[in-house]
């Protein structure tokens, strides 16, 4: 049998942490065993589903590397089949139409709270005379009266529903559209799904579900549901504990492989093994080793993670990101600069994610126009100037501009004013940069270029040095 999953998410707002982690794991689980992933939008609800939030999903899967097999499938678009199958449940005595007005049930289930019962439709329009069809009414699976619905799952292990606790579902609203259970069975039977991998804040509507594919005669999916990502505190995943939305940490400047290899580990592990890469993934993945207890979200963990994969990639491959990055910063011209994959190799070592590696290229390419008013306080003292002159004059006449020629320059002349490298290192940088912050100074200024390198000690001299 081939494996097919699916990801079905409601496109009713962003991608979010959780729903990608959802659609990795089913991912993996279709590649471990060479199967199909498929992608299903749930869009019937018309009014809060959006074409922005669709294309959101698409472009989050899409950065996340996570492809799909066959055409995306659009759950609006199935209506005749969620019609049908009302209709066999109808016509076989599985389902029926139900009058109850709003003031009845809230009645109903008032009484039943007063009672310290558990609020649930008691099946009364089991029981009555059909009403007129023209007349606002919904269907409802006549769910079994005794028993139990045990969902045999994958990751939790065996889960006992108790069928008096299950009341009869509204399979189709009074406007006649469906609702999420019916559609969920119809589709992936339509689309041969084999396994379903999902959240465990659908556990509850599984053995609905289950119920369902057995009414209508419909081969029955295993299922694994993944227990939720928790915040740091423990409580469930949230705006306040940050950036949610799989499409902010792509803004934020992570890399898709470390975003993958970190949402994997979310719940799922392989002994000690920290570091994956894709092709690793696929290879050791298996859903049953996914932990039954919620994973938490450590975005210490994610930056380490993603400054490693930052380490690892090769400049060439950053450099179109980082230079959209640097003109959102209003660089526009990288081009009469220094060379971007250089500026880049310097930066990567120091930087926890593109965002950051690119702020900190900025000044390759744009003279500061201001000044650290703290590191110039501390670093560019009376003292400072005299060094710093002297390193412009010996810098203009010396003969190799490396970086090993300017260390050479830099150690000597602090060695001749019996100062430390730091004297001297730290106000150049705050000159050239326009603050306390870069990559090692001799690498800096070789890369800035002695042209450059002098204009702004010239310039930074004129405009911070105190008049004598």
């Amino acid at each position: 049998m081939s494996i097919r999953t699916r990801f079905a998410p409601s496109p009713t707002g962003m991608l979010h942490i959780g729903g990608a982690r959802t659609a990795l794991f089913s991912w993996l689980h279709a590649r471990h065993h060479g199967g199909q992933f498929l992608l299903r939008i749930e869009d019937t609800d018309r009014e809060r589903s959006t074409e922005e939030a669709t294309r959101v999903i698409l472009d989050g899967l899409q950065w996340l590397g996570l492809d799909w097999d066959e055409d995306v499938v659009f759950q609006s678009r199935n209506r005749e089949a969620h019609v049908a199958a009302v209709e066999k449940l109808l016509a076989e005595g599985k389902a029926y139409r139900c009058w109850c007005s709003k003031e009845e049930l809230d009645a109903m289930r008032a009484e039943q709270r007063a009672a310290g019962r558990k609020p649930m439709y008691d099946g009364r329009c089991r029981h009555r005379d059909a009403g007129p069809l023209d007349a606002p009414h919904v269907i409802r699976f006549r769910s079994p009266d005794a028993g139990q619905t045990v969902v045999r799952d994958m990751v939790l292990g065996d889960v006992v529903f108790d069928n008096r606790e299950l009341d009869d579902l509204i399979l189709m609203r009074s406007d006649g559209s469906p609702t999420y259970n019916l559609a969920v069975v119809v589709d992936d039977a339509a689309m041969g799904i084999t396994h379903v991998i999902r959240g465990a804040d659908h556990l509850n509507n599984t053995p609905r579900q289950m119920q369902l594919y057995e009414a209508l005669g419909l081969p029955m999916p295993s299922f694994a549901h993944i227990p939720l990502i928790h915040g740091p505190d423990g409580a469930k995943m949230s705006k306040r504990h940050g950036a949610v939305a799989v499409t902010e940490y792509r803004e934020a400047g992570y890399l898709p492989d470390a975003m993958v290899n970190y949402l994997a580990r979310l719940g799922w592990s392989h002994g000690d093994q920290e570091v994956f890469s894709r092709q690793e993934l696929i290879e050791l993945f298996d859903v049953r080793d996914v932990g039954k207890t919620a994973a938490r979200f450590d975005q210490d963990k994610l930056d380490w993670l993603n400054a490693h994969y930052l380490r690892a990639a090769s400049p060439e491959a950053l450099a179109d990101d980082v230079r959209a990055r640097l003109a959102a910063l209003g660089v526009t011209d990288t081009e009469s600069g220094p060379d971007l994959v250089r500026a880049i190799a310097l930066l990567q070592e120091r930087s926890r994610n593109l965002a950051e590696l690119a702020s900190g290229a900025r000044f390759f390419y744009a003279a500061p126009d201001e000044y650290d008013d703290k590191a110039v306080r501390k670093h560019l003292k009376a003292s400072a100037w005299p060094l710093v002159e002297d390193f412009a004059r010996e810098a203009a006449a010396l003969e190799d501009w490396t970086a090993e020629a300017i260390h050479v320059l830099i150690s000597g002349l602090c060695e001749r004013h019996g100062v430390k490298m730091g004297r001297l290192a730290q106000p150049i940088r705050i000159l050239v940069s326009g603050g306390p912050v870069s990559p090692p100074i001799d690498a800096t200024l070789a890369l800035l270029g002695r042209e450059e390198t002098l204009r702004r000690i010239r310039r930074g001299i004129e405009a911070l040095k105190p008049a004598v």
